[in-house]
């Protein structure tokens, strides 16, 4: 007869199947805090729910993660701060102009977290980052510093290489961080940032910020004056 498995099976295989199990577990329950993060808001959300979810215990969770804080925190980690080091090393190897680099960082960054369940957690933090400041400090330390100083990487190599002129780098971080989260704001929030009949393109927009940033509103040497156009 052939062998059949024992409840004791501890064969590689079956303990192979075991460890997968185990090592996706975490997965599973940062996909499911990420869903109810966005949907509910951090204070709202439980651990409870999270937990069922995952379809694992609360008593799970918690081997894995010892408090709601910690949970949201492997959330940015795991969709957002994690991606720090991939878009450096991008930075590092760009062979093109600076204005190609901003905007393959704002079109990456669209594609990776914005397009992404993950950008709900911009609104989430600015909605309720008052009432919580040991999550709003981490969020801060693990994305708004790190991000800006890469804006700022960019920038300054705009400047070095002369293809940028001289600019307040403080101030001019934010000329490509507000763009990209009005785009957020309009994702999360419908009908409070555009007109309900209006559906943003993601290309267009940041095509059409881009050429804002690059060029700026002002006239250049040889462009008509509008009051010329109506004479």
């Amino acid at each position: 007869m052939p062998n059949t498995p024992s409840s004791n099976d501890n064969t590689p295989a079956t303990a192979t199947r075991r460890e997968r199990r185990k090592e996706a577990r975490p997965g599973e329950l940062i996909d499911a805090a990420l869903n109810l993060f966005v949907e509910k808001g951090f204070a709202a959300t439980r651990v409870e729910e999270v937990a069922a979810r995952a379809g694992v215990s609360k008593g799970t969770l918690f081997l894995y993660f010892p408090s709601k804080d910690e949970l949201f925190k492997a959330v940015v980690r795991e969709n957002i701060s994690g991606r720090f080091v991939e878009w450096n090393s991008e930075f590092e190897g760009f062979e093109g102009s600076t204005g190609d680099m901003l905007g393959y960082c704002m079109n990456s960054w669209w594609e990776r977290v914005g397009a992404t369940k993950a950008s709900g957690l911009a609104k989430l933090m600015m909605s309720e980052a008052g009432n919580f400041p040991e999550i709003s400090a981490f969020y801060q330390q693990e994305v708004i510093q790190p991000g800006h100083t890469l804006i700022r990487r960019i920038l300054q190599r705009g400047m070095d290489r002369g293809e940028f002129r001289s600019l307040d780098l403080d101030y001019a971080v934010y000329s490509v961080v507000a763009p990209m989260m009005f785009m957020i704001l309009s994702r999360h929030s419908m009908g409070v940032c555009v007109p309900n009949n209006v559906e943003l393109d993601p290309k267009r927009y940041i095509a059409s910020q881009l050429g804002v940033i690059l060029n700026g509103l002002g006239l250049r040497p040889g462009d008509a004056r509008p009051d010329a156009r109506k004479a």
